[in-house]
């Protein structure tokens, strides 16, 4: 009997055609994204940093399509079949799946069209392998027919980057309040150690290192009340505006009814804008969020200037902590530990308030009905967000938390200050103090040796006076218990 000849295997297409308005395009035939993503692709070569880089901006697309699909349905606009198919491609989005299918370059032109497209391209095909279509087979389900129905890019790209930061900056809040709790510990810890403190790099008058760790603290507690104030302008959105705030080729009521679903998805208390005319072109809230995280990160710098001078040396700066050694710091110097970590902070606010600047002319751009550089607002607060998480939390773990006080030290230094004579101004009078601080730094003597000799004061006054405790505070004779 005669062999039956074996089929020979069907090999799958390597590359499909899609069609747009400037022709036909091939691209690999495994890919989601559709035509106007590969345009994208090679038109905006940009940062390198694509858009499945940031997770909660592709998740946050996903719910707005989803929540559009579902307001759709609603409506009668969208058959029940498209829209569980979009939900559930959707779904799988928001739970992790395709995010490496999200490429395009988070700076592009368009403001924002490359970034829906690519949304709708890739939910579209998913769906159409739920619905036992291959890709791109358009005339099933469509991109824009279906998937953006209802919607404009200059609606949908605002409210999912609105999202995203309400759901990503809760991050850098707990890591802020992580830094707080650190640096509030440290004063507890810190809060008998008297040391000088200072006004413009010069000897001013005694504080506890825990009061000076105690007011890091506190304004870190403050910023995080700004950071909440700020992110809350981002519950407004103007999903419903479509292309610029009238709402055309979108039915009667589905702005209300789509921000409805989409803060049950997300879990957010979002709210539509009173004018959305207005709101499509404003980018008010971008500015107000990217400026407390300039604040943010000017004073977390300012922090760690602090924090770099006070463990200066450690025998010939001011040396009075010191800091945790990470990692060698030289080459060629051996035993030299540089305080890295704060350093690398200084870096970071540098580039935060760089982005903020970004932000600050892109919104000032805008023009007439739409401000098209939203993308590099976007990226640049995304940007921020991100670092300044990384860098408080580092600077929390590497740094604070191992930072130790040289008591002897600080205990020296405000015996051997001139700065103590302010103490005795309400007894000696200004002049007199004056004299005696000029007397003390000439001769090279202790300011008490230089009282007692002008006979000024008694020893016990001077003692009380001059008590390092007393002068910690308002009170004067009040102690400090000792931690």
């Amino acid at each position: 009997m005669a062999a039956i000849p074996l089929c020979e295997p069907i090999e799958k297409p390597v590359v499909r055609i899609e069609h747009d308005l400037l022709g036909d395009f091939a691209l690999p035939a495994d890919r989601y994204y559709g035509v106007q993503t590969a345009r994208a692709l090679e038109n905006f070569r940009i940062t390198g940093i694509k858009l499945s880089d940031f997770p909660h901006l592709v998740a946050a697309l996903a719910m707005v399509k989803k929540a559009a699909a579902r307001a759709n349905r609603k409506f009668g606009i969208l058959s029940d079949a498209h829209e569980e198919a979009i939900s559930e491609a959707c779904d799988e989005i928001i739970a992790g799946s395709l995010h490496d299918q999200f490429v395009v370059d988070m700076i592009q032109g368009g403001a924002g069209t490359s970034t829906n497209m690519n949304a709708n391209e890739v939910i579209a095909n998913r769906a159409l392998e739920l619905l036992g279509h291959g890709k791109g087979e358009y005339s099933a389900l469509h991109p824009n027919n279906h998937v953006n129905l209802s919607q404009s890019t200059n609606d949908v790209y605002p409210t999912a980057v609105r999202l995203c930061i309400l759901r990503s900056y809760g991050d850098l809040r707990g890591r802020m309040d992580e830094l707080r709790l650190a640096m509030q510990a440290k004063g507890e810890e810190f809060r008998h150690i008297v040391k000088m403190g200072r006004t413009q790099l010069q000897d001013a008058v005694p504080m506890t290192l825990g009061q000076e760790f105690s007011s890091f603290a506190t304004t870190i507690g403050e910023d995080i009340a700004r950071l909440d104030e700020a992110a809350r302008l981002f519950r407004e959105v103007n999903m419903g505006a479509t292309a610029i705030g009238t709402g055309i080729n979108s039915p009667i009521g589905y702005s209300e009814t789509v921000i409805e679903v989409l803060s049950t998805l997300s879990g957010e208390e979002l709210v539509p804008c009173p004018d959305l005319i207005e709101a499509t072109s404003d980018t008010g809230a971008f500015v107000s969020f990217s400026s407390v995280l300039k604040r943010i990160a000017v004073k977390l710098s300012k922090i760690c200037n602090d924090l770099r001078l006070l463990s200066s040396g450690p025998r010939t700066g001011l040396g009075e902590i010191r800091l945790p050694a990470v990692q060698p710091g030289s080459s060629i110097m051996p035993g030299k530990v540089n305080p890295v970590i704060p350093e690398v902070v200084n870096q970071v606010a540098y580039q935060v308030i760089g982005h903020d600047l970004t932000v600050t002319f892109a919104a000032e751009a805008g023009q007439l009905q739409l401000n098209a550089f939203e993308p590099v607002i976007a990226f640049d607060i995304l940007q921020s967000i991100r670092m300044l998480t990384r860098a408080i939390e580092a600077l929390t773990e590497r740094c604070v938390k191992g930072i130790t006080a040289e008591e002897q030290h600080c205990h020296e230094l405000v015996t051997n200050s001139l700065a103590i004579v302010t103490a005795l101004n309400p007894r000696i009078g200004y002049e007199n103090a004056t004299r005696i601080a000029t007397l003390a730094q000439r001769s090279g003597r202790p300011v008490a040796d230089v009282v007692l000799a002008e006979g000024l004061l008694s020893a016990d006054e001077l003692g009380e006076l001059l008590d390092p405790q007393s002068m910690i505070g308002p009170t004067r004779g009040e102690t400090l218990s000792k931690a």
